[in-house]
């Protein structure tokens, strides 16, 4: 039973869930296996990729417009919040904040950007969560970009501006297996 078709059109810019933000260049008719089928051309400048998407199935593969600025606003406001406390294995929290990230969607982003985000200065992070957290605040950072018209790294760092993240964090820190020890124990005083 076929659903809305979503309207898209050539120079527009959508998201497509696993890679982020794309501009349409053009919808072109192909013939596969003998059928003609209508594709949405997208390019992925960032990730020198182009991607064909055919327009039946756009919606289900979660292609959608880019988000309106009050939306992405409010994703933001969220990602300000305090962290989500979850008391589960590393393993399957950083599977969630994959999930998350995979999904496109900006509130869901921001989720993964709000739990892995920097308080302070002497935080200390995984090289796993580092990884997460910057693809998350990558992504929202796209979208945010092309809706204020402004570069990524800009659009990277007029986010973290909103969140508070301090500036002399120095992403490449991580923690070593002195400074897990020290953590354990003041942590279970």
């Amino acid at each position: 039973m076929p659903s809305k078709k979503l309207d898209f059109k050539a120079g527009q810019y959508v998201v497509y869930p696993t890679q982020g933000v794309g501009k349409l260049v053009r919808v072109e008719e192909q013939t596969v296996g003998g059928q003609k089928i209508k594709m949405l051309v997208i390019d992925f400048e960032r990730n020198h990729m182009t991607l064909r998407v055919p327009v039946e199935r756009a919606e289900i593969s979660g292609l959608r417009p880019l988000t309106s600025v009050k939306k992405m606003d409010e994703a933001i406001a969220s990602a300000k919040g305090k962290a989500g406390a979850k008391r589960m294995i590393w393993a399957r929290r950083a599977a969630q904040y994959e999930e998350n990230i995979n999904s496109g969607d900006p509130m869901k982003l921001a989720e993964v950007v709000r739990d892995l985000q920097r308080r302070n200065p002497s935080d200390t992070m995984t090289f796993s969560a580092r990884q997460l957290y910057l693809r998350a605040l990558e992504r929202m950072a796209q979208e945010f970009a092309v809706l204020h018209k402004i570069d990524l790294d800009a659009a990277s760092e007029k986010i973290e501006d909103i969140l508070g993240v301090p500036k002399e964090i120095d992403l490449n820190a991580v923690d070593s297996d002195d400074e897990d020890d020290e953590d354990l124990s003041d942590d279970d005083e």
